[in-house]
């Protein structure tokens, strides 16, 4: 695949649009989302006896230090939210002022180039490289003197590839040469003390308990990063949700507790799904190509048929499958397909995805389909 075929313009077509009015419904296995398998309730402890009071505004004193210590940091550098989502939305609203500009990477979260112009901001969307790396190159060429904020989501959804040291350092040096902020989406990192974040000054972490440890419904997020930017955080917070819930903050700190038993789970459960993705793309080689992710719970596959992701992905719905066809997230030549589910559900499905590909061919281990 060519730079140009993957970074090409695609026409608006909001996730949104796609999970919640196209596919509501209208699937039985879940191929299409970016998170490990949800966890349920009864896995997590809660205190008898827990006072369900207004809380903190920047989280309870717990969860900060419990997210504190995946960096390595300071409770002072942790700012609680209600999911990664509002995390990255208090940033764009603490550092953009009308006339800033932003670098983003596209494809990506359409959140990131649809909330800053809100704020009066231009935004650069850089593609990737041919190999799907990070276009430093590109990001410095679009840069000026306005740049405020550089966004970047390492693993990234949906190439599931990470930024390289070489590149990140690029990075690094692009912001502190414009005076620019980092703001890295890292949602997918298993190894927060690894983060760009730690000890610096001018760049944010954020991530949450949605993707790796599969609670998204507890709609626990955070931010890390230097403690004026969690005050300017804080202080939007507070004026729009005031705080988190008492009940799934203190659900949050028991999933943390035993964060290296949900880590196991997710690793085990995401190497059976990987193996059965890339047998699938090798059974059909001449319909996708697959992107080998890095420790994602999704992979990218290039649809090399001619066929439009969308419409493919439509087929695959008639046939009870969801997956997340590149246009929803800035794409145009591919689509994302999630693995971290049982066994039993990702081999399903993939036969039923091979069957809309290759309606002509055996699925091998699969049963005939019953007619659409």
């Amino acid at each position: 695949m060519t730079l140009s075929s993957y970074a090409r313009e695609s026409r608006d077509y909001p996730i949104q649009k796609w999970v919640f009015e196209d596919a509501a419904g209208r699937f039985d296995i879940d191929l299409g989302d970016s998170n490990m398998v949800p966890g349920r309730l009864d896995a997590l402890n809660v205190p008898p006896g827990l006072e369900l009071d207004y809380g903190h505004d920047r989280g309870l004193a717990s969860l900060r230090t419990a997210v504190a210590g995946l960096y390595g940091g300071s409770a002072e550098s942790v700012l609680v939210t209600v999911g990664a989502q509002q995390a990255l939305y208090l940033v764009y609203a603490a550092l953009l002022t009308p006339g800033s500009r932003v670098i983003a990477f596209r494809p990506g979260w359409q959140q990131s180039w649809d909330v800053p112009p809100e704020f009066g901001c231009t935004v650069e969307l850089v593609g990737f490289r041919p190999d799907l790396s990070f276009d430093i190159e590109a990001a410095e060429a679009a840069a000026g003197p306005d740049v405020k904020l550089i966004v970047a989501n390492s693993p990234c959804n949906p190439t599931g590839r990470r930024i390289a040291e070489e590149d990140l350092r690029g990075l690094l040096a692009l912001a502190s040469r414009t005076g620019a902020h980092l703001l890295l989406d890292e949602e997918y990192a298993l190894d927060l003390s690894r983060s760009a974040a730690v000890g610096a000054d001018r760049v944010i972490s954020v991530s949450s308990l949605s993707k790796v440890y599969g609670f998204p419904g507890l709609r626990v997020g955070w931010l890390y990063g230097p403690p004026d930017v969690v005050e300017l955080c804080a202080r939007r917070k507070f004026l729009s949700t005031i705080s988190n819930s008492v009940l799934c903050e203190t659900l949050a700190v028991d999933v943390l507790a035993h964060r290296e038993e949900h880590l196991r789970t997710y690793r085990e459960i995401t190497r059976q799904g990987l193996g059965l993705v890339r047998e699938f793309a090798r059974r059909n080689a001449d319909a996708v190509t697959l992107v080998e992710p890095e420790d994602t719970p999704f992979a990218w596959l290039w649809l090399t048929t001619g066929e439009e992701p969308l419409a493919m992905c439509r087929r695959a719905l008639d046939l009870g499958v969801l997956l997340m066809p590149g246009e929803t997230l800035g794409a145009s030549d591919g689509f994302r397909i999630c693995f971290a589910r049982s066994a039993e559900a990702v081999a399903e499905g993939l036969g039923r995805v091979e069957r809309v590909l290759r309606p002509s061919a055996p699925v091998p281990g699969q049963a005939p389909a019953p007619a659409a």
